[in-house]
């Protein structure tokens, strides 16, 4: 049985995660949930999973979560319930976790990811910002621990699994796969006018609204270029996006003898997620198999699949991302931030879309670069956020 802690248990990965638990409770145990403020739902998945340690974000709401939850009877252990950042450090680093999923958004669980690495626990990082933001320095606590960094998002799956057998000085190039999100015709005149709701819709996947929200400016494909370069230990100019409507191939590999190794799979995030918790093993997932093969036409389905270029003047964050990953230090916790913060208040009415890249790259040009060590990340992340809602406000100029 592999135990496995969650950090963000009630996010739209978190969820999908313990779907899969569920489905194959022969190998898995939940040791450690956590997650923000979505009591009733934690609480449901605290009497479902009974993991023995909880976290939510306040104190106020970890005694209302305890007063929801009966503790287990007879001899089982008791649930220990925590809060804040302590509590996130408690779930992932003294749950006894043989995994920690991070499914977290921004830099929330970073230091308990940080913790879980260092003592040489796995990670199933599904926390773009995390690999973005702080990769450089995560991935080098990870060395010396041997603690694995698996990858849980669908395109860096994907490459994980074209690269097994194979030696990266053998890699020319690795090409990720957009489905291009809901705006991939609009012109720049129509981007001017899209709306949050408009946004929220994406064409293949579900997900949480950030994520949606990226997928829509392009920016997750941005943020994927980096993480990837973390990973695989790629350079940028390795690195490159075509946009794949149908999102059924998640990521190419073309070797350097001209050959070229695809992931293949239908959209559904089970099917990383599983992949992930059960390596080196492969799970039965029988949902994800059979929308698989009738995508590829083996039962009934049939598709037509298109690969184009993405259009970087009505889509400039893919080009930030690369800018802020060739500069190195801070700038990539800067480009999340700022996003981040952007996208919110994109969200909140108080921007028009198209100007989510131009206050992310405000930052960019502001920002004055640090180290890429753990205090200054965290330090610059918070400059980010605090100059792009100044900016946003009007109390500061661009």
């Amino acid at each position: 049985m592999r135990r496995i802690a969650i950090l963000g248990s009630t996010g739209s990965i978190g969820r999908q995660a313990l779907d899969v638990i569920a489905t194959h409770a022969d190998k898995f145990t939940v040791c450690g949930l956590a997650a923000g403020s979505n009591i009733e739902l934690l609480a449901g998945q605290v009497r479902t999973f009974e993991p023995e340690v909880v976290s939510c974000a306040t104190q106020a709401l970890a005694s209302e979560l305890e007063s929801r939850v009966d503790q287990p009877a007879g001899d089982s252990p008791s649930i220990r319930f925590e809060h804040g950042e302590r509590g996130l450090m408690a779930v992932a680093a003294e749950s006894d976790a043989d995994i920690v999923l991070a499914a977290t958004d921004g830099l929330v669980a970073c230091r308990a990811v940080f913790a879980a690495t260092e003592r040489g626990i796995d990670i199933a990082l599904a926390n773009k910002e995390i690999a973005v933001a702080a990769g450089e320095p995560l991935f080098a606590a990870a060395r010396i621990s041997e603690s694995r960094i698996l990858p849980v998002d669908s395109e860096h799956s994907a490459v994980f699994q074209c690269l097994l057998g194979e030696k990266i000085s053998d890699v020319r190039t690795v090409v990720l796969t957009a489905s291009g999100g809901p705006f991939v015709d609009f012109t720049r005149e129509e981007l001017g006018s899209v709306t949050p709701a408009q946004a929220l819709v994406h064409p293949t996947w579900t997900m949480g609204t950030k994520n949606t929200l990226d997928s829509s400016t392009l920016m997750n494909k941005g943020l994927e270029v980096i993480e990837a370069c973390r990973l695989f230990d790629l350079h940028p100019s390795q690195i490159d996006i075509v946009v794949h409507r149908q999102s059924l191939a998640h990521a190419l590999v073309i070797m350097r003898d001209g050959s070229v190794k695809a992931q293949i799979a239908s959209p559904d995030m089970r099917m990383p997620i599983g992949l992930a918790l059960a390596y080196p093993e492969r799970l039965d997932q029988a949902i994800a198999l059979g929308s698989t093969l009738r995508a590829i036409g083996l039962e009934g389905g049939r598709r037509s699949w298109t690969f184009e270029p993405v259009d970087h003047t009505r889509f400039p964050c893919i080009r930030l991302a690369y800018r802020a990953v060739e500069a190195g230090g801070t700038y990539p916790a800067v480009l999340s931030a700022a996003n981040e913060e952007a996208g919110r208040a994109f969200l909140q009415g108080k921007i028009r879309f198209v100007e989510i890249g131009d206050f992310v790259a405000a930052a960019l040009d502001e920002h004055d670069a640090g180290p890429a060590r753990l205090p200054e990340i965290e330090e610059a992340d918070r400059w980010a956020r605090s100059f792009t809602r100044d900016v946003v406000a009007g109390t500061r100029r661009a």
